[in-house]
């Protein structure tokens, strides 16, 4: 199994506030988890999101302008750059700081999908707490946290998937493999939607969609994410030994509550992936893929069909239904994750086809659909009352005390993959098989002697000059626990780096 991850922004609003700053919101907030003050500092250094993985370096993104009017807005600001990101590296290997107006966690890298549940199970206690330690800041449960994609006035946050990619694969084959699969991902890992939302329109009531992010597809690639959003994002930031890796950054995904849905969305993409790498994928390829996205997200029956270039019109399901039956022809016998999402994915599509109820709990589009049309009858409204769009992010709020997901979930109407000891192992430690889990154990084990940190690294202070655990090709399970466990016992990190090279050239 591949290596992947979530980067999820979250939603953030004070009910105290008229007018609310989520530049300064969003910093309160990740520096609230906070129980010492804030010193280490992430290393941007490595960080250019101009690359494209087509092969050539865009001079400018459409975001830049607008990145350019918050600097001069934050101008004023009594804080320095480092201060409003809040950028912290937790003791399980995660990532959770202030993307400028969202607090975002990002998951440690992960191998299983039971331990990406759990991670990302956990940033949201992660959130939530830190939002509890805020609110007895103000006196009052005043901030708000949503896991969703839309605030309902024409903007969009993202719920980011990440996976590694071998670099010898095409750029191409990944691009035609992806696009009709992504535009149609959304029948399984949708989260659900009250109205059409746009930046120019606002919102617009009297309709239900399968997805939150579909409304903002702008292009079919780019390396944009925050305007002109591409449905397959070309960024090409690998984190790992460029010339051996790519990171696929996809954005037009969902935040799922849905332990199921996020195993499925997940899942199902990464075996897309290695069916592109053994050229073993459908050949599909759609007329109009950002308008496919739209219409298949607007048909809650399923029945819309979208054009391709060469051959009949295909609706969602059988575009899935051609990606599965390659998965299991090709990839079916292979690891317990494979046969699960092969076994899941196929009774999904049966189940959307024949009796979508019994999917109630599992993906989110289904399960809000299910709570509205319960409230619908009950307050005898229909879909135009403003009273939907409401309960729409209630459903995602992360309070236990008010999130409709989460009061289904501790009525033990939902499914789970994790337990509440796995959350509980997420919040303190990372997977023990990846990088992720040794980012964390040296958060835990030497806190003071870090002197920065990036996925692929980590600079240790101390001495003449910085000494650095080089984690861009660290990937082989083996590797990464002997590494560990180096790093477990060493009584500093210069004798854990002295002992892991030796290791590596004995």
């Amino acid at each position: 199994m591949r290596l992947f991850g979530i980067e999820t922004e979250y939603g953030i609003t004070r009910d105290d506030l008229s007018e609310v700053d989520p530049v300064v919101e969003s910093m309160e907030l990740v520096r609230a988890h906070l129980t010492a003050s804030f010193e280490r500092r992430w290393d941007y250094a490595g960080e250019d999101p101009h690359e494209d993985a087509r092969g050539f370096r865009v001079s400018g993104l459409a975001q830049d302008k607008e990145e350019d009017e918050f600097a001069k807005a934050d101008a004023h600001r009594p804080f320095s750059f480092h201060e409003m990101k809040s950028d912290l590296v937790l003791p399980n290997g995660a990532r959770f700081y202030n993307d400028h107006t969202h607090p975002e966690y990002s998951t440690p890298e992960c191998r299983t999908l039971r331990d990406l549940l759990a991670h990302d199970r956990a940033g949201e206690r992660i959130v939530q707490r830190a939002a509890a330690r805020r609110n007895q800041q103000l006196g009052g449960p005043h901030v708000q946290l949503y896991k969703n994609n839309t605030d309902f006035h024409g903007h969009s946050y993202g719920c980011h998937d990440n996976y590694l990619v071998r670099r010898s694969i095409p750029f191409e084959r990944v691009i035609a493999g992806l696009l009709p699969f992504l535009a149609s991902r959304q029948v399984i890992a949708g989260a659900g939607k009250v109205g059409i939302e746009a930046q120019e329109s606002g919102h617009v009531p009297g309709v239900y969609q399968l997805s939150q992010r579909a409304d903002f597809m702008e292009t079919e690639l780019g390396v944009d994410t925050m305007h002109n959003r591409p449905i397959l994002n070309t960024r090409d930031e690998p984190h790992a030994v460029r010339e051996k890796y790519r990171r696929l950054h996809l954005i037009i995904g969902d935040a799922n509550m849905c332990e199921y849905a996020t195993a499925l969305k997940v899942g199902t993409t990464q075996l897309v992936l290695d069916l592109i790498e053994e050229g073993a994928a459908p050949h599909i390829e759609l007329a109009q893929p950002v308008t496919a996205v739209k219409q298949l997200a607007r048909d809650i029956d399923l029945k819309a069909s979208v054009r391709q270039r060469n051959g009949p019109a295909l609706s969602a399901l059988d575009i899935q239904e051609q990606y599965f039956e390659a998965a299991s022809r090709t990839l079916r016998g292979r690891d317990a994750d494979t046969q699960w999402i092969i076994r899941e994915w196929g009774e999904t599509l049966r189940l959307l086809t024949e009796d979508r109820s019994q999917l109630v709990g599992k993906l989110d589009w289904v399960t809000k659909l299910w709570l509205l049309e319960i409230f619908m009858r009950e307050e005898r409204i229909g879909w135009d009352d403003p009273w939907l769009a409401s309960l729409d992010l209630e459903y995602h709020n992360v309070s236990a005390e008010r999130g409709l997901y989460l009061g289904l979930e501790a009525e033990g109407k939902v499914w789970r993959m994790t337990t509440e000891a796995d959350v509980e192992q997420a919040l303190s430690a990372g997977p023990l098989d990846t990088r992720g889990g040794l980012r964390g154990l040296c958060v835990r084990r030497f806190p003071d002697q870090i002197q920065s940190m990036q996925w692929e690294r980590i600079q240790f202070s101390g001495g003449l000059m910085p000494k650095t655990l080089e984690m861009g090709d660290l990937f082989h399970p083996d590797d990464v626990k002997t590494c560990a466990a180096i790093f477990e016992t060493a009584a500093s990190p210069a004798d854990a780096l002295a002992a892991w090279k030796n290791r590596k050239d004995t």
